[in-house]
């Protein structure tokens, strides 16, 4: 039954409240880490289910909530697609040698007191290039996550540098669609944005950079001596044949991305191209690792089974064997799954105008320049954390606070600035958002684990908040524009 009745913003708050209560003791009191593997996920699930429970108390239909949810999730099919297909990337990278060329080469070269600075900047480059972090990770980021392992580096640090790195790059590449959304939904200029963001991310990677040089100075790390390096080198060279051939793969994907090919295409090339070096260069391995007499038919097995399900490289090296291991496109089933429930919780929260009356009353509390981009901050994170989509944390705020700069005579790059600085960063950090599951996913390491040392993600909207409160760098509007003044 319809009511005329309209929800409070206690009401609206109530499913937030419940999936982060629920959220706490999933995680805190019964099942840690392993609450990714389902429990969260129901979480959400019931939380959206809440949320859409108190909308049909106040007159929103069930067709109307399935409407949003189903369009939330259409929304993803691009990306879920994509996360598949770098389960199938790892996979194949494993078996054609890719991933253990890298950390072959990896560990003759990259110092491990350096190696987290080094890893960043890794990471900068080729983000900046490809102007995506997601294809970052996949690819440098798969390899490094497995040389720090093999230097005894804690695997949240070093998932911490490539990330940092990655969002970095992706934030200052004119080729990121984020960095292309931010200014459109602030009506600023696309090259105007670069340049006024870098005044508050030159500073913030500068000082992750000194935070990560310090941790490979002072951090205690099981570093492997001449004689244990050789040991894996050697247990690397028993399974596969390495050449510098291999990297032909990577830099083949890094191609097509920089070309502008669709993402969905190159990883697929990558994955093809993966295969085919396998055959090529693997081929004792295959013969090993088949069940079939016929090495046509063995060969289609074990890429198969390399693309879409785990695959395991039987070694005695410790070290090693923890590394030489792949799910496949079923590793990243609980990611997938994850998503879409995150997706039911924020497609209903938009649904029902929940999600709309809490952004309006957050919006409410901006009174002077400060306070604004504060609460655009704010709203960014919570966006994030509802809506779990970081795309939603640029183009709600974006549209809510876009009138509102205008009117307190504040330059569009102003907005378009913090909704990076404060929605593209954070949206890594929550486990439930696309970007928190992705990357966990894809690096195999909990959001949680990754969190404290995601330092650039940390630091930038500290950093965009510094600027505003003491009026650095706050552009003005040319006289003649709107202002309340």
């Amino acid at each position: 039954m319809k009511t005329s009745r309209k929800p409070t913003i206690l009401i609206a708050l109530l499913p937030v409240l419940f999936l982060i209560t629920a959220l706490w003791f999933n995680v805190s009191e019964v099942f840690g880490d392993n609450a990714v593997s389902g429990s969260n996920q129901m979480v959400l699930l019931l939380s959206g289910a809440f949320a859409a429970v108190l909308g049909g108390f106040y007159g929103t239909s069930f067709e109307t909530t399935m409407n949003a949810v189903k369009s939330n999730i259409s929304d993803t099919t691009k990306p879920l697609l994509i996360l598949m297909l770098i389960g199938a990337l790892s996979g194949t990278w494993l078996l054609s040698g890719v991933v253990p060329a890298m950390i072959y080469y990896g560990l003759q070269f990259l110092n491990p007191t350096y190696f987290l600075v080094t890893t960043v900047l890794i990471c900068a480059m080729v983000s900046l290039a490809t102007g995506s972090s997601w294809s970052t990770t996949a690819t440098v980021g798969i390899a490094l996550i497995g040389i720090g392992k093999a230097m005894g580096m804690h695997e949240g640090m070093v998932a911490g540098a490539i990330i940092s790195g990655a969002y970095f790059g992706d934030k200052m590449s004119p080729l990121s669609d984020t960095t292309n959304l931010a200014p459109a939904m602030a009506g600023a200029d696309l090259f105007t944005h670069i340049r006024y963001m870098a005044l508050t991310t030159v500073p913030s990677i500068s000082i992750a950079l000194l935070l990560f040089g310090i941790l490979g100075f002072t951090t205690e790390s099981n570093e492997l001596n001449s004689t244990e390096i050789e040991t894996v080198l050697m247990a690397i060279e028993s399974h596969f044949y390495i050449t510098p051939w291999l990297f032909l793969v990577p830099l083949f994907v890094v191609f097509l991305i920089i070309k502008k090919v669709d993402a969905l295409v190159a990883l697929l090339g990558g994955v093809l191209l993966a295969a085919l070096f396998a055959i090529v260069f693997q081929g004792d391995l295959i013969a090993q690792l088949g069940s079939f007499d016929s090495a046509f038919i063995s060969s289609y097995e074990v890429i198969m089974q390399s693309m879409a399900l785990d695959l395991s490289i039987p070694s005695d090296n410790e070290t090693l064997s923890s590394l030489l291991s792949s799910g496949g496109m079923f590793g990243m089933l609980g990611t997938v799954w994850l998503i879409l429930s995150a997706m039911v919780f924020g497609g209903t929260m938009e649904a029902t105008g929940f999600l709309k009356l809490i952004t309006q009353a957050i919006a409410h509390l901006a009174k002077g320049t400060a306070s604004l981009v504060l609460t655009t901050a704010a709203t960014c994170g919570f966006v994030n954390v509802t809506a779990s989509d970081q795309y939603l944390a640029l183009v709600v705020p974006g549209r809510m606070f876009k009138d509102l700069y205008r009117k307190r005579g504040l330059a569009p790059e102003n907005l378009s600035r913090t909704l990076e600085d404060s929605g593209t960063v954070t949206s890594v950090l929550i486990p439930w958002n696309t970007c928190g599951a992705y990357q966990s996913g894809v690096l195999g390491v909990a959001t949680g684990t990754y969190l404290p040392f995601a330092f650039f993600n940390l630091i930038s909207p500290l950093m965009t908040l510094v600027f505003a409160f003491f009026g650095i760098k706050i552009a003005k509007l040319p006289e003649g524009q709107d202002s309340e003044k």
